[in-house]
């Protein structure tokens, strides 16, 4: 099982490419299924995760080519099964996602219930309620949601109890060839959310309002196919605007959408970073001081995100002052908090949502385990910053959601290397 190892105590510069967003990808390949003509999408991040979604679509019967670039194309004309079995949806939530096209386009559908980080419960309550408001007849059993629409769905408005992206995004796709008209209430505004409404209009789709709590989308007969580029990836962006500033150093990013970080970027700027930010580019420089200490609150976007909670904890765990840190989206987020303590953070947890983090002067490298995607990065952070040489262990993790990540680091001057 391979590790990193990390030789901390560099300050950290360079420049860095942003991949495309593993949290647009994904909903994307599943959004394919609903048409039977080639679509072809590029910017597609070099993921695990990405991968599995291509071996899903492939097991459907989807016809999936991918080039070098990472650029692939789908032709879903002909399906040989609408059964998504849990030996490929156990590794991957968003798998899930199959599940509205493929019972808005063939009118069944069998998907397993969902696995992938133990991150907390997250139920699939929303997308059940959802499909059958808009007519489908749906049985849970034997760890599989079996659908099934007696002739086209029909449209209606649903009003979703949470905030849920998995939750829209599955309906949104869902809605898209039904009949009539289907409004989303209290719908995810993330950017990822709004990047598949853009793929499925460019299919011929006609939905208005993503990017707000109110989705409408008038349903049509068929979509035909396309092309789309994925949005960049803001998850990692903001993790490596962690890295520079952590180290005290400084990162340019390209090929970033600035415009999706806006919570992270005001944090980092009260922790004292200097920012510069163009269309497509942001300049991050510390100008080699500590950063001061900020308090997190995770919420829906345009909220700061979850996802950035664990990177800012490290942040956090070598700054000026006292932090506190309040997950409200996940109750299960804190497992990296054991591993940190490991390498000399001083953070207190108060239950499952809430965590004190006390700034200290250094971190001190120890072996430590990946726990989750999001709290692998943390541990990186931490190794990049602290005296010594860390060895993280189980970096599957990471490599489900950062793609070639020793490389990009090593383009700033970091001295990591994988390790079997």
């Amino acid at each position: 099982m391979d590790k990193l190892q990390i030789e901390g105590g560099t300050a950290l510069q360079g420049k860095i490419r942003v991949s495309g967003a593993k949290n647009a990808a994904l909903p994307i390949l599943a959004g394919a299924l609903l048409t039977a003509d080639p679509v072809t999408i590029s910017n597609s991040p070099h993921l695990q995760d990405v991968t599995t979604m291509i071996e899903l679509l492939a097991s459907l019967g989807v016809e999936v080519t991918l080039n070098e670039n990472m650029q692939v194309e789908i032709v879903a004309a002909t399906l040989s099964s609408f059964r998504a079995p849990y030996e490929l949806v156990k590794t991957m939530r968003a798998s899930f996602l199959v599940l509205g096209p493929l019972l808005a386009r063939f009118g069944e559908a069998e998907v397993s219930l969902p696995g992938g980080c133990a991150i907390g419960s997250r139920p699939v309550d929303q997308h059940i309620k959802g499909l059958e408001a808009l007519g489908a007849e749906i049985v849970v059993t034997d760890g599989y949601v079996r659908a099934r629409a007696p002739g086209r769905l029909i449209g209606c408005d649903i009003h979703m109890d949470v905030v849920t992206v998995g939750g829209t995004q599955n309906l949104l796709m869902a809605a898209t060839l039904a009949a009539g008209t289907t409004r989303l209430y209290n719908a995810a505004c993330e950017p990822e959310t709004v990047d598949l409404a853009n793929f499925v209009n460019a299919l011929g789709a006609k939905i208005s309002g993503q990017g707000t709590s109110t989705i409408e989308i008038e349903g049509v007969e068929r979509l035909h196919g396309g092309t789309h580029r994925i949005m960049p990836d803001r998850v990692e962006a903001g993790t490596y605007l962690v890295a520079a500033a952590v180290t005290g150093g400084s990162v340019h990013l390209r090929d970033v959408a600035p415009q999706t970080l806006g919570a992270v970027l005001d944090k980092l700027q009260q922790a004292g970073a200097h920012i510069d930010v163009g269309d497509d580019w942001i300049a991050l420089d510390m100008q080699g001081r500590r950063a001061k200490a900020v308090d997190i609150e995770t919420s829906p976007y345009p909220g700061f995100p979850t996802d950035m909670q664990a990177q800012f904890m490290t942040l956090n765990a070598l700054s000026e002052g006292t932090s506190t840190i309040t997950e409200n989206i996940f109750e299960n987020r804190f497992m990296h908090v054991h591993e940190m303590k490991r390498l000399g953070a001083e953070i207190e947890l108060h239950g499952h949502s809430m965590a004190v983090v006390h700034g200290v002067g250094e971190l001190r490298a120890a072996p430590v385990m990946a726990t989750d995607l999001r709290a692998s990065s943390s541990l990186v952070l931490a190794a990049l910053a602290a005296t010594g040489t860390t060895t993280i262990d189980r970096i599957y993790h990471i490599d489900r959601g950062y793609e070639t990540i020793e490389e990009k680091l090593g383009q700033m001057g970091a001295k990591v290397r994988r390790i079997s």
